[in-house]
């Protein structure tokens, strides 16, 4: 006795065999779409640190003969950046994530 091969059957003959492609989904998951909302809270939060007045502002007006040192401060030289690149990085790594499903 041998096996029964499911391309030569007898049920098969004088039937056309119909090869359906997979149907293409969403490159992107639920998953990729999180990250992505996540890098962008990243990135709109750095440049919301990165504001305050400029140089030559005191109390909402400029004045050319004062010097505002805020500008120097860690949170708009360090830490604003350091956000706004962090999220560039996850946006990348949520645009190159395959999705699993």
């Amino acid at each position: 006795m041998s096996k029964k091969n499911k391309n030569f059957s007898a049920d098969n003959i004088g039937k056309k065999q119909v090869d359906t492609p997979p149907q293409p989904g969403f490159y992107f998951g639920k998953q990729n779409y999180r990250l992505m909302q996540i890098g962008l809270v990243l990135i709109v939060l750095g440049f919301l640190l990165m504001m305050g007045p400029d140089a030559n502002t005191v109390d909402g007006k400029f004045d050319p003969n004062s010097w505002n040192g805020g500008i120097f401060s860690i949170r708009r030289i360090r830490i604003a950046p350091l956000l706004v690149i962090a999220g560039f990085v996850v946006e990348v790594f949520a645009i190159l994530k395959r999705n699993k499903a």
